[in-house]
């Protein structure tokens, strides 16, 4: 029965089955709930089968952050689920390098992905913000170019990216800020973005919130580290900080953990390493604006001490609670600080700082002293540590505090020869023994000697530094002697004295440092100086000594004896014939002494001994600490720069004429030259004397040939000058006569012109005169027109009154008659009205005319042409008056013609007519032939005009 059942129980589903069904769901699924189950089931095997959920969902869980965003669970757990696939079960059989590297060239093949992703910050979820910033960690881990490309394209990716360091929230912000800190030591381009959107503050403010330096945890190294990210060899951001007033906030957050360091404030023990580790940081922030050489370090470094940031990194180096390693950056920073800006070494060189002795160097964190330490020289203090401490332990504060010296007197002439000339008057008078590195190198302390090397190598890098490159320097230091000529002891220059310690130390077998440091100082200090050279060379066996010490030296000593043939080399190659070992003698001892191809042979041994080769890789201090308890430290970094840009000129050296001296240029003065060649020189010079009075007698010649042809020249100039004179003269002759011809025709001319202006103004008076005469006459027959029309109208109506009486006279009989004749002559009547209307308006008519004539009349002064044609037009007008009075007379005759039947009629009807009637008839006759007799007169006149 059992095995019945069993047989027909379902088949056991299998992961692969569980997982690709979950995926199918995933896809197809519409309903939100449907998907967001399918995810959590997918999640559920991502840690365990990491492979398969990517091969079958990871395209679906990608898709679904874009398409569910809005909802905030859904978003949540597709976010887990790829967080577990870049995070697998170390012990899945699917977890590798691989899945990762695939998984990140999913999201970042695309830029929507990685958008989608920086989309997610502008929620105010939680853990949206968060899981988002770790995914995109993980996949900048495993892609970090192709993240960077998306995160800079995206729109405003980089904006999102640093406000998260305002969350409030110190998941997100420290995830974010971790985030930053992956994307922005690779990328000037995002390191900008950073910088621009306001990143500097806002992780300054982030320090300053976490408690500051000295009670900040590890978030502080966090955002130190973002802010080194973003100012190393960055200069535009550099100069960002700077004019944003990032310096003096950056200054404050020193001079507060300075304060708290001196004040000791019981800070527990175990705070104080990290508080050590954020200082440690802040001062390697700081020297990123202090980059040798760099383009805005002169800016940066007036920058930071303008805001007090120098004294204070002063002030922690020489603090008595200071951290060894935050001692030694402090110096080194200060170094930085000041090097290669004058105003900045000088005034360094005024600051006190509190002494320290070997025993507070040593234990730091302890309360030593119940008094505050004695105020010294600045310069002083880093005197007594680089040459008075004694502890290998603290080999490197004395490296650090020696180059602060080197610093403060790099590329400053008088800073060297003060520095220098107290060097001397301190070692003469023997009053200030300690510190003074003449004295240490010139007569060391036995006890000394074998228990501290490094006293007399940062002696002899501290004197190397003051007479580099710096003739002056040299010759004041060659000045130092030491016995008195006038007891009868034996005078010992300072190179003597130098090289004598040189060859006691190889034949005692001192520490191999201490005879690199001297060979340094005197290879430095001879090149390219004869002067020196001859100096070494005045006593003879200092030669031999070092050709034998060379010669018969070990394996064991590489260094010593190729520093020797070094000095020898050079020795050999600025000596001089003059020098007090002649050059062949020079020559014949080296290669006596120990050969050509062993000089050869040291020197390169020396070149390819890893201490020298690989000088600039490895780490000068402690770091690389010998077996017998030093340090790996034999050179200075100015001798290894010059050595290897001499190191062929030195080879070649041996193999050089000795006949043949170099010349060199010392103090403005060429010095060491050729024998032979000078000869040869003396030879052309006489040659060239010869020749030089055979180009003297030419010379004599042709200065007489030259007056001749001068004398020549100037009886041409005589006579040239002569027809000068003549065609001058001609030519002024020709220029009166052609001004007195131009005078002559501008006096006709202007005669011309003003006859011609005259007659054309005696034309325009007479135009004038005409014009107004026919004005005044045309005036006078209008107004006698105007007159004899009144008079008729005046008759009209007269009449019209008195045929308005007979006709009323006659309606008492012929009522029937009258009403006909009345309307008739009605009608007339009203036509007549008409036509004295017409001729009063006509009359205005040629008043309005007669003005106008008058205006052209006057406009006809100005031209000639404009009064003909007005004389025309009044002519016209004139001809078209007589005209309408013919007319008007002939209305007037039919009227009286009509006036005539009309009496007729009245007799014909025996009615009475007037006497007055008669003769207004007789009246209007007589008026009649008048006004004929007026139209043929002004005809007359017309044709006249």
């Amino acid at each position: 029965m059992f095995g019945l059942l069993q047989a027909q129980a379902p088949m056991k589903q299998t992961a692969t089955d569980a997982i690709n069904t979950l995926s199918n769901r995933l896809v197809n699924g519409r309903l939100l709930e449907d998907r967001r189950a399918s995810i959590l089931g997918l999640r559920s095997f991502a840690k365990e089968y990491p492979a398969e959920v990517a091969s079958g969902a990871l395209r679906p869980l990608i898709g679904s952050l874009s398409k569910d965003i809005n909802d905030v669970d859904t978003i949540k757990i597709v976010l887990e689920t790829l967080l577990n696939l870049f995070n697998p079960n170390d012990a899945s059989p699917e977890a590798s390098e691989e899945l990762s590297l695939w998984l990140a060239d999913e999201f970042t093949q695309r830029q929507d992905n990685i958008t989608c992703l920086l989309d997610l910050l502008n929620s105010s979820d939680f853990y949206s913000r968060l899981y988002s910033l770790q995914l995109l960690t993980a996949i900048q881990a495993a892609r970090l170019e192709r993240t960077q490309e998306c995160v800079f394209t995206a729109p405003l990716g980089i904006t999102r990216l640093v406000a998260v360091l305002d969350d409030r929230r110190e998941a997100i912000r420290n995830e974010g800020l971790l985030l930053l800190m992956a994307l922005t030591p690779a990328s000037p381009e995002i390191q900008k973005l950073v910088a621009f959107e306001n990143g500097f503050d806002r992780v300054l403010n982030l320090i300053d919130a976490e408690g500051g330096l000295s009670r900040g945890g590890s978030i502080i190294q966090d955002c130190l580290t973002l802010l080194a990210n973003l100012l190393r060899l960055n200069v535009s951001n550099q100069s960002l900080f700077r004019e944003t007033g990032c310096v003096p906030k950056l200054a404050k957050l020193v001079a507060e953990t300075i304060s708290e360091l001196d004040s000791d404030d019981g800070l527990a023990d175990w705070a104080k390493p990290q508080r050590d580790k954020n200082v440690w940081g802040i001062l390697v922030v700081l020297r990123l604006f202090l980059i040798p050489g760099g383009l805005g370090t002169q800016a940066n470094q007036l920058a930071w001490w303008h805001c007090g940031i120098s004294p204070q990194v002063l002030r922690l180096a020489f603090g008595l609670s200071t951290a060894l390693p935050v001692r030694v950056e402090a110096f080194t920073t200060c170094a930085d600080l000041i090097k290669g800006n004058g105003k900045i070494q000088e005034t360094f060189a005024q600051l006190s700082v509190g002494h320290l002795t070997e025993q507070v160097l040593s234990r730091p964190n302890s309360r030593l002293q119940e008094k505050p330490p004695v105020q010294v020289n600045v310069i002083h203090g880093l005197l007594e540590i680089a040459l008075e401490v004694t502890s290998n332990a603290l080999f490197d504060i004395r490296m650090a505090a020696c180059e602060c010296l080197k610093a403060y007197m790099y590329q400053h002439t008088p800073i060297r020869m003060h520095f220098l000339q107290r060097t001397i008057e301190g070692y003469k008078t023997g009053s200030d023994d300690t510190g003074n590195t003449l004295a240490i190198l010139l007569a060391p302390r036995e006890s000394r000697r074998s228990s501290d090397p490094y006293r007399i190598f940062f002696a002899s890098t501290i004197l190397l530094h003051l007479i580099q490159d710096d003739p002056e320097a040299k010759s004041v230091l060659m000045s130092v002697t030491e016995g008195d000529a006038s007891a009868g002891e034996e005078v010992v220059t300072c190179i003597q004295a130098l090289t004598g310690a040189l060859i006691a130390g190889l034949q005692r077998g001192d520490d191999e440092r201490i005879s690199v440091a001297y060979a340094m100082l005197l290879c430095c200090w001879l090149f390219e100086d004869p002067d020196a050279v001859n100096d070494l060379l005045g006593e003879a066996s200092s030669v031999q000594s070092m050709s034998q010490a060379a010669a018969h030296g070990g394996a064991e000593a590489i260094l010593a004896h190729g520093m020797c043939s070094v000095l020898l080399g050079i020795a050999y190659e600025f000596s001089t014939k003059d020098s007090p070992v002649p050059r062949t003698t020079v020559h014949q001892m080296i290669c006596s002494g120990f050969g050509r191809e062993q000089y050869l042979d040291k020197l390169t041994r020396l070149r390819e001994h890893p201490v020298l080769r690989d000088f600039e890789v490895m780490h000068q201090g402690l770091g690389g600490k010998h077996a017998g308890g030093l340090p790996d430290v034999y050179f200075d970094k100015t001798f290894v720069n010059f050595l290897k840009d001499n190191f062929s000129r030195l080879l070649r050296a041996i193999d050089r004429d000795p006949g043949l001296e170099i010349p060199v240029m010392a103090n403005g003065v060429q010095k060491g030259i050729s024998r032979e060649l000078v000869d040869t020189l003396r030879l052309q010079v006489a040659d060239k004397k010869q020749a030089l009075q055979k180009a003297e007698g030419d010379i004599l010649t042709l200065e007489r040939r030259l007056g001749q042809e001068q004398a020549e020249l100037r009886r041409v100039k005589e006579t040239a000058a002569l027809d000068l004179g003549r065609i001058r003269t001609v030519n002024e002759s020709l220029q009166r006569h052609h001004e007195e011809e131009l005078g002559r025709m501008q006096a006709q001319h202007r005669a011309a012109h003003d006859e011609s202006q005259q007659k054309q103004q005696n034309l325009l008076d007479d135009f004038q005169r005409l014009i107004q005469q026919v004005q005044r006459e045309a005036d006078a027959h209008a107004l006698q027109a105007r007159q004899r029309y009144e008079a008729e109208i005046a008759d009209l109506k007269g009449t019209v009154g008195s045929l308005e009486g007979e006709l009323e006279k006659a309606s008492k009989d012929h009522i029937q008659d009258l009403q006909t004749a009345h309307d008739e002559y009605s009608a007339k009547l009203s036509a007549l009205e008409g036509r004295l209307q017409r001729a009063s308006a006509k009359a205005d008519e040629e008043e309005r005319r007669a003005r106008q004539h008058q205006q052209r009349a006057d406009e006809a002064t100005a031209s000639k042409a404009a009064e003909t044609e007005a004389r025309v037009e009044s002519q016209k007008q004139a001809t078209k008056t007589q005209t309408e009075l013919d007319d008007l007379l002939i209305v007037l005759e039919d009227i009286e013609e009509k006036r005539a039947r009309d009496k007729k009629r009245l007799k014909a009807l025996s009615e009475a007519v007037s006497d007055d009637d008669d003769d207004e008839e007789d009246d209007e006759e007589a008026e009649g032939a008048e006004d004929e007799d007026d139209g043929a007169k002004k005809n007359g006149m017309n044709g006249v005009v």
